[in-house]
């Protein structure tokens, strides 16, 4: 099995340096916009395409990759929300189990369902522990769930849960207070559950402004992700990723 993009995750990590991934939801968006999302991520040296959403409701996630693919060499790996979120045109799969809830079905339920095709489909797989915490609304992932986010304040809890990812084999932990969050995570959550684990740690939700994804990656994300707030103004895609790439390193 390919281990191409997970380890250049984990020279990344080691180096200290951090990363930008521009979040696209097929659903809400056209060929147009691809395009000038592609071109303005592009100027703004972004690290990783995610493409995937909570529903993905059209057929067009294939054409979706393609035209990014065609467009640009920045990674695109695949952020799904269900099993049938799965194009080989994708350069990898974050292969997600939601840890923070206690539903069987997203645990290992619906992995199981789809391993064939995700066998099939070649794409380099990425165990990723996914974590939800309380963004202050309520967020699509945790009505199809049916799981609680883990409370913006409990930060033990958030600790716990990422070290006993790890533990279970998890590759990465990627924290998220969902789509439109009014409330981001905390710095001392971030930091709590950077400094207790060793995977490189994804943080997305809420995240509007670049000083916010500063912060983040300072206080111990690897990777910022942000989807919509570019969606209301793509003019951050610059503003966000100067500010990930200007974090200072430290090893």
């Amino acid at each position: 099995m390919k281990h191409k993009l997970y380890s250049q995750l984990l020279d990344q990590k080691k180096a200290g340096k951090k990363s930008f991934a521009v979040l696209i939801d097929p659903d809400k968006v056209d060929n147009a916009a691809i395009e000038q999302l592609v071109g303005l991520a592009t100027d703004a040296k972004v690290d990783y395409f995610f493409v995937g959403g909570s529903l993905v409701i059209s057929n067009h996630l294939d054409d979706c990759i393609r035209q990014i693919k065609t467009s640009c060499n920045i990674p695109v790996v695949l952020f799904p929300g269900s099993p049938s979120q799965i194009s080989r045109y994708a350069d990898a799969l974050l292969y997600l189990s939601l840890i923070s809830g206690r539903n069987p079905e997203l645990l290992i339920g619906q992995h199981v369902v789809s391993a064939p095709l995700v066998k099939k489909s070649g794409l380099e797989i990425i165990p990723t522990g996914y974590m939800v915490i309380d963004g202050g609304a309520p967020t699509t992932v945790s009505y199809i769930s049916n799981a609680a986010p883990i409370p913006a304040d409990k930060t033990d809890i958030a600790m716990c849960t990422a070290m006993a990812g790890e533990m279970l084999g998890m590759k990465l932990i990627y924290m998220d207070a969902g789509s439109g969050a009014k409330r981001p995570i905390t710095e001392l959550m971030i930091e709590k559950v950077a400094q207790n684990i060793e995977v490189p740690l994804i943080l997305g939700g809420g995240i509007t402004h670049p000083e916010k994804a500063y912060l983040n990656c300072k206080a111990g994300a690897d990777i910022i992700v942000v989807g919509n707030a570019i969606e209301k103004d793509a003019s951050l895609i610059k503003e966000i990723s100067d500010a990930v790439h200007s974090v200072p390193v430290t090893i």
